[in-house]
C-alpha cells in the first residue's frame, strides 16, 4: 500500500513538473504534444533515404547538415498505419538520451499545429485505458478547450532496444557516407 502511495505521489510530482510550453501536432486526426524543451528543430520533409530490413516505423534517414538522422514514422510507431506524406507533413527533431549519449531523432508527423502554454490544472495523469495506444508512451493528458491532447513521453516513445537499433543504423549510414566520399 505504501508503495502505491509513493508511486502516486511521484506521479503527482511529475504532473506538476509539466508546466510549460508544448509543441502540438497531428498524427492522423489525433492531437499530440511534446515539451518544447525536447524539440530541437522542425524541418520539411526532403530526401528521406529508406533503409532496407528495418521495422515499418523507421521511415528512413536524412542528411542533416552532414549528420545522418533516423526518422521514425510516429503513426506507425503508435501502432497505426504508415503515414502518407503530404504538404503539411513535417519532421520534428528531438534529442533522446541513451546510454551512449544524446541521440537526435526525427519524428514524421502529419501536421505541426502550434505552441501552447497549458496550465497545470488542465493536465491530468495518463489514463490506464481508453486510448488505442500503449499508455507508457503517454506522459499525461492535457485538456485545451474541449479537446484532449496526448502529451508524449518522448524518452519512452522508443524503447532502449529500439534506440540501440537507431544508433546502429545512424552509425552504419555515416560509415557508408564516409566511404562514398
Amino acid at each position: 500500500m505504501s508503495n502505491l502511495i509513493r508511486r502516486e505521489t511521484g506521479h503527482a510530482v511529475a504532473v506538476q513538473e509539466q508546466v510549460g510550453q508544448y509543441l502540438t501536432f497531428l498524427v492522423g486526426t489525433e492531437s499530440f504534444a511534446v515539451s518544447i524543451l525536447d524539440v530541437k528543430e522542425i524541418i520539411e520533409i526532403a530526401n528521406v533515404t529508406r533503409v532496407p530490413l528495418t521495422p515499418d516505423y523507421i521511415h528512413g534517414v536524412i542528411n542533416l547538415r552532414g549528420s545522418v538522422v533516423p526518422v521514425i514514422d510516429l503513426s506507425a510507431r503508435l501502432s497505426r498505419h504508415c503515414s502518407e506524406v503530404s504538404k503539411r507533413s513535417c519532421i520534428v527533431l528531438v534529442a533522446v538520451e541513451t546510454s551512449e549519449g544524446s541521440q537526435l531523432i526525427g519524428m514524421l508527423v502529419d501536421e505541426v499545429r502550434e505552441i501552447l502554454e497549458i496550465p497545470p490544472a488542465n493536465i491530468q495523469p495518463a489514463p490506464d485505458f481508453g486510448t488505442d495506444i500503449r499508455t507508457d508512451f503517454i506522459q499525461a493528458m492535457a485538456r485545451v478547450d474541449d479537446v484532449f491532447i496526448i502529451l508524449l513521453a518522448i524518452s519512452r516513445v522508443l524503447s532502449l532496444d529500439e534506440l540501440s537499433l537507431l544508433t546502429d543504423l545512424a552509425q552504419s549510414q555515416e560509415h557508408l557516407i564516409v566511404n562514398s566520399d
